[in-house]
């Protein structure tokens, strides 16, 4: 159970509104009101149309960035793509390769290994490169915006660096070209340069190859949980189409060893299906083969390489399991399960710093706490953290940069690495500013809910209406009802585990119940029963069985009397 916080409510909650009301209500409730504002949301531009200024990204740096490239390319002179080595950087590094290729580039992608060269730019990552390819610039892709020594490192290795970046600027900048916006993806930003390149390249490219590149964008979008509103709407909205028509070879093979149809795939099976597998190498063995899958051009590789990518997905889960059980058994024994602690941190040298931020969050998710994760190694140790909002994390762990090597991330994620003899001072001047930003009030669940309605309103016409806000996601949530004081039907356990409850809600002015599910709420049935009177909140779907449509409610949560 949840607090509930209801944004917005009927005149008479007993007569449906209309659904135009309905609609400039949720649009206000996501900060959207001016007439452009509307007509962008509800139909997003295309976004190849995009300029600089639509994504804050500075022209001038822009242009600076696309000068060096063209002089490179031009030369013939050695590039490198240093990606990051998550879902959002693989994209990213698969789009900017693929671009700078396409422009005939001498150019080579790369990716750090997680445990031996740690993230973004580091001093054997560019000896790596320089050893390799002998670059003379690098691009980075989805980092690089805090890597002011690496810069002046690799400046003395003979490269120039092109930053492109979305995370947080700290604040001392490294001495280089930076395309910078904290509005985009990483995938986000390698995009708008790339297409950038190619219209400054004059490189004609068909409606398929635009397709193609704005699907990997749109992977790397959703991903990296960026709010889905403006550019990356668009990203999204245009990218899911191109994904579901895409002849990339490497995606398709995805697609079919994750067992996604091709056409029906939306933000969901890309967060929490496609996503996944390609991060799952870069936390287990090495990012390389997931960047290989999306470029290579060869239908036996592709299959092999998604073979692999999934296999290595369940291990994955599997260390993810075992590493947050034991968190949990951790927390526990040292007390941190208290209303007092208003921080999480748990460190180990048993674990594996390839899933330490999916820990993170299982521990947010349990607790609803801030929490970091550390696998703790003799001299240094690598650490994850996850937060709740209200507490910038990113901008917490900052204040501590006097006792670590590196951090970056965003406020509601971040990672950092710290020498392991600072580990209790640095857990203890954490707890604190947890303890000082952090009331009673921050750290209880709070359900937004967008409207309260009678259920008469539920009608396919809402639905149409409510499909003018896909896609969802991060930034954009599909929108939240409530109804009071309706009567269960019946209620019956389903599913693996009787994890769910399958509902029948009695429907007042309709001659028909409603059905519902409430997923992973199966704990609650014991404390419903038929006949009671319960106020529910819930989103709207459709479902869809032997050509029959009907709509069927995902409860969010349930209040009983």
């Amino acid at each position: 159970m949840r607090k509930w916080q209801i944004i917005g409510k009927a005149p008479d909650t007993r007569i449906p509104m209309s659904d135009d009301d309905i609609q400039s209500l949720l649009l206000g409730h996501r900060g959207i009101k001016s007439k452009k504002e509307v007509a962008q949301f509800l139909h997003p531009p295309d976004p190849y149309d995009l300029t600089a200024a639509d994504v804050a990204i500075a022209a001038g740096s822009l242009k600076k960035a696309m000068s060096r490239i063209a002089k490179a390319i031009k030369t013939k002179e050695s590039v490198v793509v240093y990606a990051d080595y998550d879902a959002d950087g693989i994209t990213a590094g698969a789009i900017m390769w693929e671009a700078l290729h396409a422009l005939g580039a001498n150019v080579m992608p790369y990716i750090p290994h997680r445990v031996e060269e740690g993230y973004g730019l580091s001093t054997l990552g560019l000896e790596n490169i320089q050893k390799q390819y002998h670059p003379t610039l690098v691009v980075t892709v989805d980092h690089g915006i805090t890597a002011h020594d690496k810069v002046v490192y690799a400046r003395k290795l003979g490269m120039d660096v092109i930053v492109t970046d979305h995370h947080v600027k700290p604040k001392k900048l490294p001495e280089c070209t930076i395309v910078h916006t904290t509005g985009m993806s990483g995938a986000g930003v390698s995009w708008f340069l790339a297409k950038e390149l190619w219209k400054a390249g004059d490189m004609r490219n068909t409606p398929k190859e635009k397709e193609e590149m704005i699907a990997l964008a749109a992977i790397g979008t959703i991903a990296d949980m960026v709010p889905l509103v403006g550019a990356n709407r668009s990203i999204v909205k245009y990218g899911l189409s191109a994904l579901n028509t895409t002849n990339r070879i490497g995606l398709q093979a995805l697609m079919s060893d994750a067992g996604l149809v091709k056409g029906n795939i939306g933000t969901f099976d890309v967060s929490h299906v496609l996503s996944p597998r390609l991060n799952a190498m870069g936390r287990l063995v090495h990012a390389i083969d997931a960047l290989r899958l999306l470029c290579t051009r060869q239908q036996d590789k592709a299959i092999a390489l998604a073979k692999k990518l999934g296999i290595t997905n369940k291990e994955r889960q599997q260390l993810t399991m075992e590493t947050t059980a034991h968190a949990l058994k951790m927390i526990e024994e040292k007390g941190q399960n208290t209303k007092e602690t208003k921080l999480l941190f748990i460190s180990s040298d048993s674990y594996n710093p390839g899933v330490i931020g999916l820990v993170a969050g299982k521990l947010v998710e349990e607790y609803y706490r801030p929490a970091v994760v550390v696998a703790a190694g003799k001299a240094v140790s690598k650490a994850s953290a996850r937060s709740i909002a209200g507490f910038d994390i990113v901008a917490a762990i900052r204040l501590c940069s006097d006792i670590l090597v590196d951090v970056g991330g965003h406020p509601m994620a971040a990672g950092f690495t710290v020498e392991t003899k600072h580990l209790g001072k640095l857990k203890e001047r954490l707890e604190h500013i947890a303890q000082e930003a952090l009331d009673e009030n921050k750290l209880t669940r709070t359900l937004k809910i967008d409207l309260e309605i009678p259920f008469q309103q539920i009608t396919m016409s809402l639905w149409q209406v409510l499909r003018t806000f896909e896609p969802y996601g991060f930034g954009n949530p599909q929108p939240v009802f409530a109804t009071n004081g309706v009567t269960l039907m019946d209620a019956r356990l389903v599913g693996l585990g009787n994890k769910h409850i399958r509902i029948k809600l009695e429907a007042a002015h309709l001659p028909f119940p409603l059905d519902a599910i409430a997923f992973g709420m199966g704990d609650m049935y014991s404390r419903i029963r038929p006949g009671d009177s319960v106020d529910i909140a819930y989103t709207l779907d459709r479902d869809s069985w032997n050509g029959n449509d009907k709509l069927q409610l995902k409860v969010k949560d349930i209040h009983t009397s």
